[in-house]
């Protein structure tokens, strides 16, 4: 497989996504029968819990997960991206929105991102200011996904959901040597 813009984007968050969606699914188990030992879970309240004070709560932070993803190719664009009201208050909702997010990428056709490593991104809270392509896949939109996707892993971590570091991997494509 070639590597492109594309291919280092969107397939990656989609696999992210689905694996997002795992930890809630854990995070759901836990809270209908938490393991031997371990704490209850309320599930609104853990909508709610963050790591710090000023952070987002997990329900923010799945969203702008989402709205980070969603948002890629279409400001590449220079469209604006599909809209999705932030009004989840269950996990179940949660987990609608993610497979909406994944349905949006997967409507992304490779060639609506490659060749556009040099187009000039503007981003409404930069006023004045664009980035190019690549840059704003690279600089911006993977480590601002990846922050998220991780911070909501760290809640859930943080409040006693057993997630490990294969949750947050999901499978690898791991080949045969010849």
């Amino acid at each position: 497989m070639n590597t492109t813009l594309y291919t280092v984007t969107i397939p990656v968050f989609i696999k992210s996504l689905e694996n997002l969606s795992g930890f809630i699914d854990k995070a759901v188990l836990h809270a209908e029968a938490p393991a031997e030992g371990a704490s209850a879970i309320n599930l609104p309240e853990l909508m709610q819990a963050r790591l710090a004070p000023d952070q987002f709560p997990f329900v923010k932070q799945v969203q702008l997960a989402s709205d980070t993803a969603k948002a890629f190719a279409a400001r590449l664009n220079g469209e604006e991206p599909v809209a999705m009201a932030d009004t989840e208050t269950t996990m179940e909702e949660l987990k609608k929105r993610i497979d909406a997010t994944i349905a949006v990428l997967k409507e992304v056709k490779p060639e609506t991102v490659d060749g556009k490593e040099d187009a000039q991104v503007t981003i409404k809270w930069f006023p004045g200011k664009f980035i190019t392509g690549f840059g704003y896949a690279t600089e911006y939109v993977l480590p601002n996904f990846f922050f998220h996707v991780t911070t909501a892993y760290a809640i859930l971590r943080h409040n006693g959901i057993q997630l490990g570091k294969a949750d947050f991997l999901g499978a690898i494509s791991l080949q045969d040597l010849a």
